[in-house]
């Protein structure tokens, strides 16, 4: 049964393609809000965004392209918005701006923030020197595209990760489509935002300048939140496909936080968080700036090196149970040879390169004495973390129409404690690994694409696994390793344009969380082996398009089978958090007049295990949202967001328990009720 409602998308996508009525020549359509990759260009794409989909297809594996332009008529704050789209990609929200991200099962137990995957933006990580990541530097309106790599496909960024990398685009003087951008946007929970961008090119230079304030008084009690971004990018061609770029991001974020909920407060009073939360005044406030220096330069016909280095600098203040007031220092660089040519008469390519972080955090941890001010000093350390990657990947094409695949990376990472408090508690380690990957791509004339590959990926502990809260010592891990194997397909055929992934991933030592108790920050362990295993589909199904309009119809389907394997104590037992099936589907009606309408779906059908000993579940939930806009002018565009029409009280995301009977209760996160959010965009 499982298995069935899984493949129903995959079902109905194969009978099409069998179906001659539908069987005709693959055409060019505007599917500026698709994520799906294909090999020919669409008509519509921004030239930007094409080439971003054109160089994601060299790919033997499952990845993603999401264009700005996919949600900039929706309400689009978090990676929860942006990327809820692409299969495979679990983003749930827990509060403002925090979500859930887990790709494949990556993170899957993690009790803050986001482990498993590497966020990145313009090839740069956003994921502290030792790998540990959140989200709210990230701007979903200072993006021109998201790319998205699952797994092992993230090797282009020197990643070996099991969940693979995101990496977001900033845009530049000369591929957005535009001088000048406001943007207004107002809602439900006194939501505000504005947002402003310029656009200039004069002779070799380029600029572009970009700055949203937000606020928000949240759907929880203790939930109002503060922003201030800012992004400059000054780039200077200097020659044919060479440049060099200086690219500076700034953000002062004030968010408070709302604790978990029981499951009967989520359910029935889901706006109300803890006593504990609003006394000791949970927040996480946050002034960073970062800065990169990078260069695209062309060689020759066959030869492109792109390369940079950058460094930023985060100070944190993080009210809970406890008060972590942390700075933090990060550095790097990374370098990647892109090549086109021969070898031996045959079609061929590649690209090599490394990545290097390195940085420190001075991390002190006081008392909360209530309203988040700092008592008693009782943590203070100085964590040091350092990584390097070197990777390489090409292809060969024995056949017109055939690749062979092969690469793989060698990776080094540095832990290194200092305990001012305790020396005793000094400690310091080192993990080292090689990944390869071996792959098949088989690309059709019009630009259908069969791919299969093997992926080993390792991921080491970060300082929040390896230095515990409340009182900071360090624990040591193993690192996480798996060997994932996948197949899948994507391409266009007639009104059908389709993405299908399946993938198993056998892992030793997953680093696995666990709330001890409602006060307590999670702990982390290397479990046994465990199984991530699932089917990723997408289809768009143009189902018309007519003079007086087209019809679209999304639809996205993930089936995750996450489970231990043998384990001594939890034997066979499935994992817990994330949802064995997810679906979501949107009609898309689209009017020459420049209007639109598009109703959607969110369904979860089965209750989710919140728990290791599979005592506990979560309640499935379907919401049902409108989005609808209309262009008024040239310049001038309206759009209404529209969520949870029904007012479905139900869970998103909880944080993982050993046993949910006899463990922590207050760990669920209710999902947002029934809101309204309405924008304004001139562009001129």
């Amino acid at each position: 049964m499982s298995f069935m409602t899984s493949a129903a998308p995959c079902a109905l996508l194969l009978a099409a393609l069998a179906n001659p009525a539908v069987a005709q020549e693959a055409a060019s359509v505007a599917e500026l809000d698709s994520v799906i990759v294909t090999g020919p260009r669409i008509s519509d794409d921004p030239a930007v965004v094409a080439d971003a989909r054109q160089r994601l297809s060299r790919t033997p594996g499952a990845v993603a392209v999401v264009s700005s332009e996919s949600y900039e008529d929706r309400y689009a704050l978090a990676l929860s918005d942006t990327l809820r789209s692409v299969p495979g990609v679990f983003a749930q929200r827990r509060w403002g701006e925090e979500v859930r991200l887990s790709i494949r099962g990556s993170g899957i137990g993690q009790g803050a923030h986001m482990r498993g995957v590497l966020l990145a933006q313009d090839g740069v990580p956003i994921n502290a020197a030792d790998g540990f990541g959140e989200f709210q530097e990230l701007d979903p309106l200072i993006a021109r595209y998201t790319e998205v790599y699952k797994g092992g496909n993230a090797l282009r960024f020197g990643g070996a990760m099991l969940g693979g990398a995101i990496n977001v685009v900033t845009p530049t003087g000369r591929n957005v489509p535009y001088n000048n951008l406001l943007r207004i946007e107002g809602g439900s929970f006194q939501t505000r935002r504005l947002h402003a961008a310029l656009a200039r090119q004069s002779g070799d230079w380029d600029l572009y300048a970009a700055a949203t304030w937000s606020g928000s008084d949240g759907f929880r009690d203790q939930q109002d939140a503060d922003s201030e971004r800012m992004t400059v990018s000054l780039g200077r061609q200097l020659g044919d496909d060479r440049e060099v770029r200086l690219i500076v991001q700034g953000n002062a974020l004030d968010q408070d936080i709302s604790a978990g909920a029981t499951l009967n407060d989520a359910l029935h009073n889901p706006r109300a968080t803890t006593p504990a939360a609003a006394f000791l005044n949970y927040g996480r406030n946050v002034d960073s700036i970062r800065t990169s220096l990078q260069t695209h330069w062309r060689f020759n016909d066959n030869l492109v090196f792109e390369g940079g280095v950058y460094a930023s600098d985060r100070g944190l203040y993080h009210p809970v149970p406890v008060v972590l007031d942390n700075h933090y220092r990060t550095y790097g660089g990374f370098g990647r040879f892109d090549w086109t040519g021969q070898i031996a008469g045959l079609r061929a390519d590649a690209f090599a390169g490394a990545y290097f972080r390195t940085g420190d955090t001075d991390a002190e941890v006081f008392l909360n004495t209530g309203g988040g001010v700092r008592g008693f000093k009782i943590g203070d350390t100085l964590q040091q973390a350092s990584g390097l990657d070197v990777f390489a990947e090409g292809r060969l094409f024995v056949t017109e129409h055939v690749a062979l695949i092969g690469g793989g990376s060698w990776g080094r990472a540095e832990r290194d404690l200092d305990n001012h408090l305790n020396p005793t508690n000094d400690a310091e380690t080192r993990y080292d690994w090689l990944a390869p990957r071996i792959g098949l791509l088989w690309e059709g004339d019009g630009g259908s694409q069969i791919y299969a590959n093997v992926t080993r990926s390792v991921e080491p502990p970060s300082f929040y696994d390896l230095v515990q809260s409340p009182v900071p010592q360090f624990v040591p891990l193993d690192e996480q390793k798996a060997w994932t194997a996948e197949v899948g397909a994507r391409g266009q055929h007639g009104p059908f344009r389709y993405d299908i992934s399946a993938y198993r991933a056998e892992l030793t030592g997953e680093l696995l969380n666990y709330v001890v108790t409602a006060d307590i920050p999670a702990a982390t362990f290397n479990a046994g082996d465990t199984v991530h295993q699932g089917i990723e589909a997408g289809l768009d199904w143009r189902l018309m398009e007519e003079e007086w309009g087209r019809l679209t119809l999304r639809q996205i389907s993930t089936w995750s089978d996450f489970r231990f394997d043998g384990d001594a104590v939890y034997g066979d037992n499935r994992l817990p958090i994330l949802p064995e099936h997810a679906y979501r589907a949107e009609l898309k009606y689209e009017h020459p007049a420049g209007w639109f309408v598009a109703p959607s779906i969110e369904w979860v059908p089965r209750d989710v295990y919140v728990d290791y000993a599979n005592r506990v579940k979560y309640p499935g939930y379907a919401t049902a949202s409108l989005n609808a806009g209309i262009d008024l002018t040239d310049t001038v565009a309206v759009f209404a967001d529209l969520r949870n029409l029904t007012d479905e009280k139900y869970v998103s995301n909880a944080g993982a328990v050993v046993d949910g009977v006899t463990g922590a209760q207050d760990v669920y996160n209710p999902g947002e009720g029934r809101s309204a959010f309405v924008g304004v965009r001139v562009a001129w």
